[in-house]
């Protein structure tokens, strides 16, 4: 069971960059192809920049040319929530951190084997982990 987190705006913007706090906390999106973990292809995880959650493994990485990190799998079905996001005038699925509720980005259905699923992650909204 992941541990719930909850802190005030304010202190958010203490802990977080404006251009993390801009996405985590007002669900702004990065510029496609300029995220720094883009073309990251070490070995370890990629954890919630917010609280540290673990979310993905690099394992479940993969190139879909989409201009941001995307990933097939979480590392546990509760590290993230689901919600309808009905924004920009279109129907998506958005990913929040499971533990403090952070937007991450949305998951699409036309991701890879086994699971079908492209979580498209802002990369400001994640801090790799090396494992190695």
């Amino acid at each position: 069971m992941v541990k719930k987190i909850e802190r005030s705006e304010e202190e958010w913007k203490k802990i977080l960059t404006p251009e993390q706090y801009a996405i985590l906390r007002e669900k702004r999106t990065e510029m496609p192809f300029t995220g720094k973990l883009l073309a990251n292809k070490e070995k370890g995880t990629y954890n919630c920049a917010a609280c540290g959650q673990e979310i993905f493994a690099s394992d479940k990485k993969f190139d879909s040319q989409s201009g941001w990190p995307s990933f097939y799998d979480v590392i546990s079905s509760d590290s993230i929530e689901l919600v309808d996001d009905n924004s920009h005038f279109m129907h998506r699925i958005e990913v929040l951190c499971g533990s403090c509720g952070s937007h991450l980005g949305h998951v699409f259905d036309d991701g890879p084997k086994p699971t079908g699923k492209r979580y498209c992650i802002n990369s400001a909204a994640m801090q790799f982990e090396d494992k190695e």
